[in-house]
């Protein structure tokens, strides 16, 4: 595929803008690619700041940061997305992919995406955004993949695209697709929001609620972990444990407690609602 970038005459190639390092020998593990053209990845990288800080008068020019790329990678993205799940799911009708293509292509899923993989680490930021955390802002790294995923694309076609978008943004995802899928209208949170992902399913069968307990925690400061249960209450004015987990922090254990309770509950194909309204007609 032969692809140009041009403004006022000059071509986007191998020359780096000024501060802006030259593209590494070596593309990292996590792009499955070597780049024939290795300043898309490069240009791929480059946030607006480094230009911005480095040669201001760059800014119109579309090529000096990675923004134009956005772009075509969200075009990309969408492609592969919704051909993946047209593969994967073809008995779902059109309502229940694209509600299932919202959820992958997601800002916050993305940003999430990029975060597992330390996209951070190869971006390539003005010293005010590095200072200010740039490297693990969710929307930085929520554009960072859209333009990797451009990237690939102009030097690898579609095949290098794809595979980086089936392995890093769709594969993990398989598990919630298909919780998502078996929830009915109940669910339309985010992947991997488990804790939405229940509290909407526990509002749809009229459970109410859920409440999250820690009921304990262990080790030194600097390696807590943290044990919670999620609950509901009952008639009686107690509560229903749901379901309990363990993680390094409040938040991963609510939501892998989340997780367990909801695929409990789609599994057993009922909610303890249900069965309290069963016992009460008989």
């Amino acid at each position: 595929m032969t692809t140009r970038h041009k403004k006022n005459g000059r071509a986007h190639s191998n020359e780096s803008l000024p501060g802006r390092p030259s593209p590494a020998p070596a593309t990292p593990a996590i792009f499955d690619h070597h780049f024939q053209r290795p300043e898309l990845l490069t240009w791929a990288l480059t946030h607006r700041s480094l230009a911005y800080e480095t040669k201001p008068d760059t800014l119109p020019d579309p090529a000096a940061d990675n923004e134009q790329l956005e772009f075509v990678g969200d075009a990309v993205l969408g492609l592969a997305v919704a051909e993946a799940l047209f593969r994967r799911f073809p008995n779902s009708r059109e309502g229940e992919l694209t509600r299932l293509r919202a959820s992958l292509v997601s800002r916050r899923h993305l940003g999430e995406v990029a975060a597992r993989i330390d996209l951070g680490a190869l971006l390539l930021l003005g010293r005010g955004e590095e200072q200010s955390g740039g490297r693990k802002k969710p929307a930085i790294l929520a554009n960072a993949i859209e333009a990797v995923i451009a990237a690939l694309y102009l030097d690898g076609g579609l095949p290098a695209a794809r595979a980086f978008i089936e392995k890093h943004i769709i594969d993990p995802a398989i598990p919630d697709l298909h919780l998502a899928l078996q929830s009915g209208n109940a669910f339309s949170g985010a992947i991997g929001d488990h804790k939405s992902a229940l509290q909407e399913h526990l509002q749809s069968t009229g459970a109410g609620q859920p409440h999250y307990a820690l009921t304990a925690q262990s080790g030194p400061d600097h390696q807590k972990r943290f044990r919670i249960e999620v609950r509901i209450n009952d008639k009686e004015g107690g509560f229903t444990a749901l379901a309990e987990a363990e993680g390094a922090t409040k938040k991963q254990a609510q939501q892998e407690a989340a997780r367990l309770a909801f695929q409990r509950l789609i599994s057993e194909g009922e909610t303890v609602v249900s069965t309290e309204h069963e016992e009460a007609a008989r």
